[in-house]
């Protein structure tokens, strides 16, 4: 395994670990105390949503669309920006093969968001949902691609985004 994947895959699960963390302390303050008073129900927070502006800003977008999401995990809203595929390559047919986020420049492989967890593959086109801005923003291609993972050069591109220089 490379240094870049296995910092990648480090870097996912301290986020993920972060996230925990975070939703247990939550889970912990929201508990009723048998000595404190009644408050009033907490308010979503800045720390839980997600920034108002796109991070896919400036980045070329080929049947692909950037959306603001939510998820509740432990119940507590969670708000992120990812990319999906537009509404014309959902509707398209496929058939024998799996989606997966490749970088041709590096053969290295992403990862797609499926509800709450990181997967390499997805099968259904609406669940290309693209929330790792880190490896989208390291390389100047990124390909959603079709077809057979272990042989990504015959898969067919479905969506791409590019990084142009300036």
């Amino acid at each position: 395994m490379s240094a870049r994947l296995a910092f990648r895959a480090a870097g996912l699960a301290l986020a993920a670990v972060t996230l925990g963390l975070t939703v247990a302390q939550g889970a912990q303050a929201a508990a009723p105390s048998p000595i404190a008073a009644p408050v009033a129900p907490a308010t979503p927070t800045a720390a839980a949503a997600a920034p108002e502006e796109n991070p896919f800003e400036g980045i070329d977008l080929e049947g692909l669309k950037a959306e603001k999401r939510f998820m509740y995990p432990a119940g507590h809203r969670v708000a992120y920006w990812a990319l999906v595929l537009d509404e014309e390559r959902v509707s398209r047919r496929y058939s024998g093969g799996a989606f997966f986020l490749y970088a041709p420049a590096t053969k290295e492989f992403g990862w797609f968001l499926d509800t709450d967890i990181a997967t390499r593959t997805v099968r259904d086109p609406r669940q290309v949902v693209i929330a790792d801005r880190e490896f989208i923003r390291s390389h100047p291609r990124v390909e959603v691609r079709y077809g057979d993972p272990d042989q990504p050069r015959t898969a067919r591109v479905v969506a791409r985004t590019t990084i142009w220089m300036r």
